[in-house]
């Protein structure tokens, strides 16, 4: 990791830079995809699981015997495993709950929200290098506490046609209630149309590569919600000459294996920590079975050396990262001043890994600096929120008149004279 020295200010913009392709490199390929898919439906799809994922599929469709193959072939421990995570993500998903907000903010005039859950949802999740069966369970977990009556599964298919049995098992023990073998762009796009086999859902969930993020962002442009913007996986660490060096160099690490688009970043007030770190990052990384892809990514980040904590919360805040550690001398300076970022750790011995798999935080966050506008996924990402109000006649007669004169203050006659009407059917 390349070490840089109290950066001026005016420099950040660019060292903080992702290592990603702008929209325009490749919206084009993306919106080639959408059209073919909503006008070929299945047939297009088909076509690109040949060309993207070298297979031919005879149904995109996992039917329930895949299923059960499927489970049969996941070891007892990964299943408690599993499980265990299910509960803690259940946990502290269910605690996210919120009553009814009533009041009567005015005599006679009652307002109130309530929560209902979004009906049909798609959920994309990964696989490629790393099947993310995690990220099963972070995304069906709260659509299912949420009430959501449709949730529709595609991951791209492996060479022999199938989806990772790991997220097959995790799928069905989370109740999604359909299952297809279709990655990518094509994912997106059939979640967004709808085909003869895929469901159009209303909003679509889940990370991953830069074209799928992509695809998800126009997927808007067609009446479909999406959870955020997710792509490549990202992680910032703050750390000083308190922390432990190989500790932070196997959360560096962590993020580095996910692909050759991640990024991670150290930001020290020490440079002799810094140096320390970078002797131990190598020195794991040769012990890695994705060592390739780590290396990419160690080669192409970078640590940050300030003077002291505020710069450093200030750069930390521009960058906005995903995933944010925090392991120094005064941990609660970062943790109440913290503005931008997707999920916080805390401490020696809350690795980022945590998060993604069993803690119970969701790992589904915003990226690209997204996180200082985004949340990251939660209990509200699969409800919305409906207002509902009841005027008496006392109410109205109340409130009328300031309506009637707001109505027609704006020119909006037929406005004030839905009120009007009511007012003189008082008086009658």
């Amino acid at each position: 990791m390349r070490i840089i020295n109290n950066p001026k200010r005016d420099d950040w913009k660019i060292i903080l830079k992702r290592p990603t392709k702008t929209v325009d490199d490749i919206e084009a390929t993306v919106v080639e995809v959408f059209k073919n898919v909503e006008t070929n439906g299945d047939t297009a799809i088909n076509l690109y699981a040949e060309k993207f994922d070298k297979v031919k599929l005879d149904s995109i469709r996992v039917r329930g015997n895949e299923i059960e193959l499927a489970s049969n072939l996941v070891s007892n421990e990964l299943k408690d495993a599993i499980r265990l995570a299910k509960s803690n993500i259940e946990k502290f998903h269910k605690a996210q709950k919120t009553d009814k907000v009533f009041i009567e903010t005015m005599d006679g005039v009652e307002c109130w929200q309530e929560k209902r859950p979004i009906q049909k949802v798609g959920l994309y999740i990964p696989g490629g290098t790393a099947p993310l069966f995690s990220t099963v369970l972070m995304l069906a977990v709260p659509a299912n506490i949420a009430g959501c009556k449709e949730i529709v599964l595609c991951s791209p298919p492996n060479k022999e046609g199938n989806i990772a049995n790991e997220i097959l098992y995790t799928a069905q023990l989370c109740g999604v209630t359909k299952i297809f073998k279709v990655g990518g762009i094509q994912a997106i796009a059939g979640l967004t149309f709808g085909t003869a086999s895929i469901p159009q859902v209303y909003k679509i969930f889940g990370p991953g590569n830069q074209y799928v993020t992509v695809a998800k962002q126009l997927a808007t442009k067609y009446g479909v919600a999406i959870d955020m913007p997710a792509g490549p996986s990202e992680l910032l660490v703050m750390a000083d000459e308190s922390a432990n060096a190989a500790f932070v160099a196997s959360d560096l690490l962590s993020q580095a294996e996910h692909g050759l688009d991640s990024q991670v970043i150290l930001v020290t007030t020490s440079k002799d920590f810094a140096e320390e770190v970078n002797t131990e990052v190598y020195k794991q990384l040769d012990n890695l079975p994705r060592k390739e892809i780590a290396t990419v990514v160690i080669n192409n980040s970078k640590t940050i050396v300030v003077d002291n904590f505020e710069t450093a919360l200030e750069l930390i805040d521009a960058y906005g990262p995903e995933h944010f550690i925090v392991s120094t001398s005064n941990n609660d300076f970062f943790v109440k001043n913290i503005a931008n970022a997707g999920s916080v750790f805390i401490g020696d011995y809350t690795p980022e890994s945590a998060g993604d798999y069993a803690s119970g935080t969701n790992h589904t966050l915003p990226t690209n600096g997204f996180s200082k506008a985004y949340s990251g996924v939660n209990l509200d990402s699969f409800l919305k929120s409906m207002t509902f109000q009841r005027i008496s006649k006392k109410g109205i007669a109340t409130v009328g008149p300031a309506i009637e004169l707001m109505a027609e203050a704006e020119g909006l006659q037929a406005h004030k004279n839905a009120v009007t009407i009511r007012l003189k059917d008082l008086e009658s």
